[in-house]
């Protein structure tokens, strides 16, 4: 019995030994990790800045994970954020710094650990190279759990591999992945909605939709506004020379909404117009591709195109209904005139011959 307690006894001294030294060594860390994705530069950058994308490539992401993630209006650019909680385990991720196509810099915290992430986008003559660096700090307790769990490098360096790896793949296919359908004539109806209408260049359209677009969403949610229909975009002034274009963000509502003076969301009316419908399956940088083969089918089938009408995109599926991008859905309504009915010739009644023998005549219609 004596055995045994002092068994136990160097157990238990071995055990705090091990927590004290643990304890007692430097929570700080850095570790940096770079990896060539085989896409360009500019669809990295945007997909790695929208926080909503993560799920997509995260190495947390498994079907046995039940990690829930919350998320903002805003999860894109300077000022985005996201939190995720796994059971007991809780982060959040923001984004303080974000420079064009180039870095992003955010600020993380998971169960007490902080920590700054860094992102460098290069191009290569393969894609991208994508360099993340993780430094920060750990609180006592985590010192404990990752000393034996393999040390915080070993988790962190693991982590980052897979999630690079699994962003390569991700690109590859679900960016790649699409596919375009004219549907041909089709008719928009009336009704009512509320639209935020934006400004900007030509090249950061795409950009400030999938901005503008979550914050509509999000303040139907917080004012308790039952939706009509899926968002849309109306192409309010699309000048290339110019590169100004205006369009108007809009939820469709089952009725007339009257918002207070001084908003940014206005109310309007839909105004019905015929259009040819094209159905994009897929990302929205294949949106210029889907347009060009709408305007195609116009003029191969000798439809004109109503400038004064509204052009316009509807977002049947976005990211907040399907993570995958190839499973997005939106439709291209381009406005045109209908065409003129064919005309049908008129015919008389059709009158007997009159003949000197007893044959019938052939009857003979005239025009």
């Amino acid at each position: 019995m004596r055995i045994l307690k002092y068994i136990f006894l160097l157990l238990l001294l071995a055990c705090i030994g091990i927590t004290v030294y643990v304890a007692t060594q430097k929570g700080d860390f850095k570790v940096t990790r770079s990896w060539i994705i085989h896409t360009p530069k500019s669809t990295v950058f945007d997909y790695v800045n929208d926080y909503k994308n993560w799920e997509t490539f995260g190495s947390w992401m498994s079907k046995d994970n039940p990690i829930q993630f919350t998320y903002p209006a805003k999860t894109m650019g300077a000022g985005a954020r996201f939190s995720w909680q796994n059971n007991s385990d809780t982060g959040d991720l923001r984004t303080y710094f974000v420079k064009e196509n180039d870095s992003i810099a955010q600020k993380a915290n998971w169960n007490g650990t902080v920590a700054d992430v860094y992102f460098k986008f290069s191009d290569t003559l393969d894609g991208t190279k994508v360099t993340v660096q993780i430094r920060g700090k750990m609180d006592v307790l985590t010192k404990i759990n990752t000393f034996f769990s393999g040390g915080i490098h070993s988790i962190i360096v693991d982590g980052m591999e897979k999630s690079l790896r699994n962003l390569d793949k991700t690109l590859a296919y679900e960016i790649k992945t699409y596919s375009i359908k004219v549907n041909g004539i089709s008719q928009r109806n009336s009704g009512y909605c509320l639209k935020q209408t934006v400004s900007c260049k030509v090249k950061n359209v795409t950009k400030n939709i999938k901005i503008f677009l979550p914050k509509m969403v999000h303040f139907f949610k917080k004012n308790q506004l039952p939706m009509a229909g899926k968002p849309f975009v109306l192409y309010e002034r699309y000048d290339i020379a110019n590169d100004i274009v205006t369009f108007s963000v809009c939820m469709p509502t089952q009725k007339q909404i009257f918002v207070s003076s001084g908003s940014d969301v206005t109310s309007a009316e839909i105004v019905p117009f015929t259009c040819i419908k094209t159905t994009l399956t897929g990302d929205y940088s294949h949106l210029q591709e889907a347009w060009a083969k709408a305007r195609k089918y116009i003029a191969d089938n000798g439809y004109t195109e109503n400038f004064a009408g509204k052009y316009s995109e509807v977002y049947l599926k976005t990211i907040d209904d399907v993570k995958q991008p190839s499973r997005w859905v939106t439709e291209i309504h381009i406005p045109v005139f209908p065409k003129a009915a064919p005309s049908v010739p008129l015919s008389l009644p059709i009158t007997p011959t009159a003949t000197t023998t007893n044959e019938t005549a052939p009857e003979t219609a005239t025009p």
